[in-house]
């Protein structure tokens, strides 16, 4: 369901015109053709109690979790200096998202207006643009947190689906015949 998601929310990205940026977009499918992939191996071992599919599905499940429980413990942890600083450096090292940035959020240049740089904003024209930072500061605490919230609930759904794969692995096979342990 969440790999699906991913894909859905890049496609209405590129679709509405508010990504442009292909890395950002690719990693997205990427990720979500990932989580599809992974919970397919988990269905099939599940439905043919195969032992080795829901071994491998126990422990990528296990290191997604803790990947996405660090990544949602650090989106919580971090204050809004931190936020200004990693913000700024993303603004650095990109320009496509940038270009978006600006497009979308009417804003030209990250701390102040520069009029002599190009801005692909609408408010460039006139030359009364505000700067991009604190329209961006402004949603990124909010956004940390929730992306922090919906990671952690889902790391734990997801220690929840090892646990249970760990269960049902252990367990006999009940199409299986008693007689072929003996």
């Amino acid at each position: 369901l969440v790999s699906l998601l991913l894909i859905g929310i890049a496609a209405w990205g590129i679709g509405f015109g508010l990504i442009s940026s292909f890395r950002v977009v690719g990693v997205t499918i990427a990720v979500g053709i990932f989580l599809f992939l992974i919970a397919l191996v988990g269905l099939i071992g599940a439905v043919k109690h195969h032992q080795v599919l829901l071994f491998f599905y126990m422990i990528i499940l296990l290191l997604v979790f803790i990947v996405q429980f660090s990544v949602s413990c650090a989106c919580l942890a971090l204050n809004k200096e931190q936020q200004s600083q990693l913000l700024e450096v993303g603004w650095n090292n990109t320009n496509s998202a940038r270009e978006d940035i600006e497009r979308n959020l009417n804003c030209c240049g990250f701390r102040v207006f520069d009029p002599n740089e190009t801005c692909s904003s609408d408010c460039f024209r006139s030359r009364q643009c505000q700067p991009c930072a604190p329209i961006i500061e402004e949603y990124s605490g909010m956004v940390l947190t929730f992306v922090g919230g919906i990671g952690l609930f889902f790391s734990f759904t997801e220690i929840l689906g090892v646990w249970l794969t760990y269960r049902y692995r252990n367990q006999k096979d009940p199409r299986a015949n008693p007689s072929a342990f003996l």
